[in-house]
């Protein structure tokens, strides 16, 4: 059974969006939700005593984004003791983060020019990993390919040792976090 699709003009599309109506007290939902989210807690704060929206737990914010922002600098040891010091159940639960989280900081290592470190790294720690999970293998191997070459900048994974690494590792945690901290209010 083959769906068709029906195409609507540019004008149509923005009159069905002016028709929409979106209560006051969504909007705010939605815009607080994007500030607790995203880390912004004064402006959470703020916004709470303007909007009137349910209060939220400032505490929790700001531990979600030391975590992120550990991650973000790099400093991937101190991200995981902070996110066991939050709830050791995340990593303990959820092996894809911890390989993650891991892989982040061999490419730490490796960016750091530690190669003797990086690799014992890989080997104790990352290695076992690999031989219980294909794509952690996988993943391991596209992270140590990055010892082969002494210019990074044109290494078919040089974009590991990108910045932008970083921020999916952080993104990543960030939402695990989340979603641990909505799960302990229920």
């Amino acid at each position: 059974m083959a769906s068709s699709k029906k195409l609507i003009s540019r004008e149509e599309w923005e009159k069905r969006l002016n028709n929409v109506k979106i209560r006051k007290e969504d909007m705010n939902k939605l815009v607080m939700n994007f500030l607790v989210t995203e880390g912004y807690v004064e402006a959470a704060e703020k916004f709470r005593m303007e909007s009137g929206t349910h209060h939220i737990d400032l505490a929790t914010i700001t531990d979600r984004m030391a975590v992120k922002k550990a991650v973000q600098c790099g400093n991937v040891e101190d991200a995981i003791e902070k996110i066991n010091d939050l709830n050791p159940e995340i990593l303990d639960t959820n092996p894809q983060l911890f390989f993650q989280l891991q892989q982040q900081r061999l490419i730490e290592l490796i960016r750091n020019g530690k190669v003797e470190e990086a690799l014992e790294f890989a080997q104790e720690e990352l290695a076992p990993r690999g031989e219980e999970n294909q794509s952690f293998l996988e993943e391991l191997e596209r992270t140590i390919s990055l010892l082969v070459f002494e210019d990074t900048s044109n290494c078919p994974v040089g974009e590991l040792l990108d910045i932008s690494q970083r921020l999916k590792t952080a993104t990543e945690v960030n939402a695990a976090v989340l979603t641990s901290q909505s799960h302990e209010k229920v």
